[in-house]
């Protein structure tokens, strides 16, 4: 009985094991380095290795980051069923129109300066056999992954780019109301409102070149490099100044010298509808890395069928552990808080020591 009982057992064993082997079975790609869980996944090491060395300046946190993480959200909302419903092209989401058809959607208001990450980008795609669709959600995904505390984003290929331009005004813009922001971004692919704020997590590595453009380069926080929270502390702190000339569209006063609060999310801010769940991100590494995860991916498919895409995920980098903790800048704390959630007191947080934080630009790339 017992020896019976013990083939049965390495006959199980050994099932388990091929069963295994064929779940984590991998491809040998043609460079004779990598290998792969899908063929088609091979051809972007090449592409990976490039855009860290030649775009992101070595593996770093930078300017062209943030623009490329803010061009995937450029091209991929630009997508709307409403406008489709009325017999008019609506838009293909992330389908790469906003590189391909430069020339028209640069033009359009909300996509003021990011031509200078698409030229940036251009000779990236035309050295590498991959769409420009591809392109732009793979570059910014893996160049969220250099920024300190990010989460490791999903990537997918398979799109087929963009055979006409998406309609104007598909990208809010940062003096529309909440109203309309929360309207576009249901109308784009059924995001909730939860998930617009967790779209918004990105300006916790963002700045602004054009909202006022006599100080390109301003950040949204005090940690621009760093994937964290302050973003959220700090849109919550009482505006009290201008970073630069001040009365700019779009623009409402920051806390601090060198940072520049955008109206939009100010106002997202402070919404009950967004308010308390603006709030649950402070001092939440956690949320703030599953929550951005889940809605980047909703966001990069926009337009596509997911199932019909190939997961090329594991070529995405594992991002540095966070590099700060949640904290009120040096000479503000909880007392300088405009508390807008009703049902729960703002987090007590330590204040940074030393003279009054001022913000340095985020220096171009």
């Amino acid at each position: 009985m017992a020896t019976k009982a013990l083939a049965s057992l390495v006959s199980v064993l050994a099932v388990l094991q091929v069963a295994s082997g064929a779940i984590t079975r991998r491809v040998a790609c043609p460079d004779g380095v990598n290998t792969a869980t899908n063929a088609a996944c091979c051809a972007l090491f090449a592409v990976r290795d490039d855009i860290q060395q030649n775009l992101f300046d070595g593996g770093e946190c930078g300017e062209d980051v943030h623009e490329s993480l803010r061009l995937t959200f450029h091209d991929a909302i630009g997508i709307s069923p409403s406008i489709a419903a009325r017999g008019e092209f609506g838009g293909g989401g992330a389908d790469g129109s906003i590189a391909i058809f430069e020339d028209i959607e640069t033009n359009f208001h909300a996509n003021l300066g990011v031509d200078e990450i698409i030229d940036e980008q251009r000779p990236f795609i035309a050295r590498h056999n991959i769409s420009v669709a591809d392109f732009i959600q793979f570059a910014g995904a893996i160049g969220v992954s250099n920024c300190p505390g990010a989460p490791r984003l999903d990537v997918f290929v398979g799109r087929v780019d963009a055979t006409q331009p998406a309609p104007d005004k598909t990208v809010p813009e940062p003096f529309d109301t909440v109203d309309s922001i929360l309207a576009r971004f249901e109308d784009a692919g059924g995001f909730t409102p939860e998930e617009v704020i967790a779209l918004l997590v990105s300006h916790t590595i963002a700045a602004a070149d054009h909202v006022d453009p006599s100080i390109p380069g301003t950040p949204f926080d005090s940690t621009p490099e760093i994937f964290d929270s302050q973003f959220f502390i700090e849109t919550q702190l009482r505006g009290t100044l201008f970073p630069g000339t001040g009365g700019n569209q779009g623009e409402v006063e920051s806390p601090l010298r060198g940072e520049l609060r955008l109206q939009s999310d100010s106002e997202l801010a402070r919404d009950s509808r967004t308010a308390c769940e603006w709030q649950s991100f402070v001092n939440n590494q956690a949320k703030l890395q599953s929550a951005f995860k889940a809605a980047f991916r909703k966001m990069t498919v926009l337009g596509h069928d997911e199932s019909q895409l190939i997961d090329c995920s594991e070529l995405v980098p594992t991002p540095p552990p966070p590099a700060s903790t949640a904290h009120f800048p040096a000479g503000l704390s909880n007392a300088d808080i405009e508390q807008a959630c009703a049902s729960t007191p703002f987090p007590t947080l330590p204040t940074d020591p030393g003279p009054v934080t001022s913000v340095a630009p985020v220096p171009p790339s």
